[in-house]
This record gives structure tokens, C-alpha cells and sequence, in this order.
């Protein structure tokens, strides 16, 4: 990857899991989506662990128990735009915008061609 670490996607209660969890395909259009967005992504939460992902109130089909997700911190206009832009020139059809983060996710299993918003 040219701009992340695995670290960046681990769990906070297992360390490593970025690398040993998070699909490659997942990891290698999010890397394509930082290149073409042209800013940084600071990653607020990649591969969960079952408890990780109760802790935080997930859903118990969270993508992120499959290391197919990622939230993006995010808390302007600007910034969520070409960050969007960026996902969606990458190839990403499933994204979630909430007040600070942009949840991004290619699970196979899922609904695609969504963008929905957080309360």
C-alpha cells in the first residue's frame, strides 16, 4: 500500500489484525480512492473484533467483522467531497456519511449502488 499501514485497519483489542484481517482487494481500492481523493484519510476504525464491534454499537452483519470496511475521519464539507469523490472514482458503491466519519465498504453480501446517511 502507498498510504497506509496495517496498523492503521487493527482492532484496538488485537493487535496485527489489520494485516492478518483486512481483504487486500478492500485494502488496494481504498489506497487508489487516497491517491485520486488527493488528501489524506485518517482511518478511525478498519477490522473489528466481535467485542470490539459490540463495544461501539455495530451491527451484529458489520462489514468490519469481515475486514471489507473502513471509516474515515471526516468533519468538513470540502474534505468529505473529495474523499467521496475518490471512493466512487476507486469503485466504491457502498458509503455511509455520519457527522464526523464516512464509512466505506465492499461487501459482496450487501446491497450495492447505496449511500446512506447516519442520525
Amino acid at each position: 500500500m502507498r498510504y497506509f499501514n496495517y496498523h492503521e485497519f487493527d482492532s484496538p483489542d488485537a493487535i496485527g489484525s489489520g494485516e492478518q484481517m483486512m481483504d487486500e482487494v478492500f485494502l488496494e481500492m481504498l489506497d487508489k480512492a487516497r491517491h485520486l481523493a488527493g488528501i489524506p484519510f485518517k482511518i478511525n476504525s478498519g477490522y473489528r473484533t466481535p467485542e470490539r464491534n459490540r463495544l461501539v454499537g455495530g451491527k451484529k452483519t458489520s462489514s468490519h467483522l469481515k475486514g471489507l470496511a473502513a471509516d474515515i475521519h471526516c468533519v468538513d464539507s470540502r474534505s468529505r467531497a473529495y474523499i467521496i469523490g475518490g471512493l466512487i472514482d476507486a469503485g466504491f458503491n457502498r458509503i455511509g456519511i455520519a457527522q464526523t466519519f464516512i464509512h466505506v465498504d465492499d461487501d459482496p453480501s450487501k446491497d450495492a449502488d447505496v449511500i446512506w446517511l447516519y442520525p
